[in-house]
């Protein structure tokens, strides 16, 4: 079965820091895009970061978090960990992580597993 389980979620005081990570099982971790979305409540899903499969090996953040979160993969470990800094009350959200095959992107529809879910609360 292929799973993905997000975890690293927590309460943190704006201008910390978390990291994030993805353990994937079920298929192999080069093979696919993993891309890490959010979502806020009553909000709607938002791209956050995606690390391509390695056969691309590019990275990409969306504007609202350029500079102050990393994505990186961890193939041994099948792990794809996000590292957020400066953290601002706007991160606040269910973060999720997900894997897609043919995947250079943050639009959901292309991608075919996801995990659970963590979730992240930023404080004022």
């Amino acid at each position: 079965d292929v799973q993905l389980q997000a975890s690293g979620g927590g309460l943190v005081q704006a201008g910390g820091s978390l990291r994030l990570s993805c353990v994937a099982s079920g298929f192999i971790l080069d093979d696919y895009s993993i891309a890490w979305f959010r979502q806020a409540p009553g909000k709607d899903r938002e791209g956050v970061s995606y690390v391509s499969s390695s056969t691309i090996g590019t990275t990409y953040y969306a504007d609202s978090v350029k500079g102050r979160f990393t994505i990186s993969k961890d193939s041994a470990k099948a792990t794809v960990y996000l590292q957020m800094n400066s953290l601002k009350p706007d991160d606040t959200a269910v973060y999720y992580c997900a894997a897609g095959v043919a995947s250079a992107t943050l639009v959901p529809m292309y991608y075919d597993y996801w995990g659970q879910g963590t979730e992240v609360t930023v404080s004022s």
